[in-house]
Formats: C-alpha cells, sequence, structure tokens
C-alpha cells in the first residue's frame, strides 16, 4: 500500500510545475554564493520535465539527491535552503508531498536572505499560493495535513518543525476548503 503523500502520477505531474516555481522563486541565493553549481538549476528543470511528461518517475526517483548535496556546497543558510528547495522539487515524481517541502524551503530561504524583513517568509508563501492552478490546488488538498501521516516527508520529519513546519501548515490552511 502506498502512502497517502504519494499522490497519482498524474497528481504529482501537476504539482512539480508548481514545486519547480516555488524553487526557482528563490534559486538566485545559491547561486550568488554558487554560480558554477548547476545542480539545483538542473533539479528545477528536471521537476519541469517530469511534470511535462518528459522524464518518468522510476527515473527521477533515482536521481533525487543530486541537488541536496549542493546544500553542503555554499556557506549560506540561504543559499543551502535554496538548494534544499530544488531537491525537494526534484524528490517529487517521489511522493508529490515533496512538493509542499519546496514550498516550504524556498519560504525559508526568503526570509533567511531577509532578515530585517519580518514578513519575508510569509510574503513568499503569498506569492507561491499565487503561482497555483486549480489542478495544483487540487493535487495538494489530497495530501494528509502535516504530521497526520508518518509515512512520508509530511511526518515526523525536518518537514514538521519550525518555519518549514509553519509555511506547510499556512499553505494547507489556504487550501482548505472553505
Amino acid at each position: 500500500m502506498t502512502s497517502p503523500q504519494t499522490l497519482s502520477e498524474a497528481a504529482r505531474r501537476e504539482v512539480a510545475m508548481w514545486a519547480a516555481d516555488c524553487a526557482e522563486h528563490v534559486l538566485s541565493l545559491f547561486e550568488a554564493e554558487a554560480p558554477t553549481d548547476d545542480r539545483p538549476r538542473e533539479a528545477i528543470a528536471r521537476a519541469r520535465a517530469f511534470g511535462r511528461g518528459d522524464l518518468d518517475a522510476a527515473g527521477e526517483i533515482r536521481r533525487r539527491f543530486v541537488a541536496v548535496r549542493a546544500a553542503s556546497a555554499v556557506s549560506s543558510p540561504a543559499a543551502a535552503a535554496a538548494a534544499r528547495a530544488a531537491a525537494q522539487a526534484a524528490a517529487v515524481p517521489h511522493m508529490g508531498a515533496h512538493a509542499l517541502g519546496a514550498a516550504a524551503y524556498a519560504a525559508k530561504a526568503a526570509g533567511l536572505a531577509a532578515p530585517d524583513h519580518p514578513q519575508a517568509v510569509h510574503d513568499e508563501v503569498t506569492w507561491q499560493l499565487g503561482q497555483m492552478t486549480a489542478r495544483t490546488r487540487a493535487a495538494l488538498r489530497l495530501l494528509p495535513p502535516l504530521g497526520e501521516d508518518p509515512a512520508g516527508p509530511l511526518g515526523a520529519g525536518l518537514l514538521a518543525s519550525g518555519v518549514l513546519a509553519s509555511v506547510i501548515r499556512e499553505i494547507q490552511a489556504e487550501l482548505a476548503p472553505s
């Protein structure tokens, strides 16, 4: 039995595009520090290619850890969070819940890059919500609330605490039916 965090392949393809948008929005934070390291940019491109149907899930599942290694190549927390956003986007073919991870790390990167702007994380989430299509919203609504299902990234791992958890909860609250 698969986790409800996996989503169908069609739903994963849909949310991969949004996750790529979220990661790319903060990619410059990584590239400013490591301009010759193309791992995060390539991860975002692969997430988009998967979303278009140009790549299969199996191949991308094997490659999902490449971009996360780029986080250790930079020293600023904002740049590392931007690399992790790209890695989460690249992991969407494995499990759709990683799309929320991409958004959370992107918002964290934005906040870390603007310590004098307390609204930076919220502003990034607002931007992210504005990038969602109706189909993306519908797919993300299929995910269980953060912490409800332990079998995946929305379980008790890194995404379930701190600013990452706050971002995911904010997004999921906005997706909830009114």
